[in-house]
């Protein structure tokens, strides 16, 4: 039993389980009723995203020319949104998320290309320090 962090819009995986994209808005041009059928999501969980503040940081970095800039920027929407998942409801979502991960299969993820330049990586950090079973 675990946790996979994906790529909305991948083919799933064996066994991923129920998918549930923490992402601010649902893919573009694509109808509701396709969204689990086209391996974007199962389940929408718009409380694990960034805010769309912290969104337009993160999505910065992909584009900045400066290196030591986009560094920069990105430690500091990893320490926004680290700050945002601290918040009650945020903590007791990812609380529950690592405590199921020792149940059943089950995957979040979002759009980005890059995970490393994606909120899912700081959500896979938390979720591992709180102990939960990650593929």
């Amino acid at each position: 039993m675990s946790i996979r962090i994906v790529r909305l819009g991948t083919p799933r995986a064996k066994d991923e389980g129920l998918r549930i994209g923490t992402v601010r808005r649902p893919p573009r041009g694509v109808p509701k009723a396709r969204f689990a059928a086209d391996d974007w999501y199962d389940v929408w969980y718009p409380n694990l995203s960034p805010s769309p503040e912290h969104m337009k940081l993160a999505l910065s970095t992909h584009t900045e020319p400066d290196a030591a800039k986009a560094k920069k920027d990105w430690a500091l929407f990893t320490r926004l949104f680290r700050k945002a998942m601290a918040e009650p409801d945020a903590a007791r979502t990812l609380d529950v998320l690592a405590a199921l991960s020792h149940q059943t299969n089950f995957s979040i993820g979002c759009y980005c290309e890059d995970e490393a330049r994606c909120h899912r990586s700081v959500l896979r950090e938390l979720l591992q320090e709180r102990g939960a079973a990650l593929a």
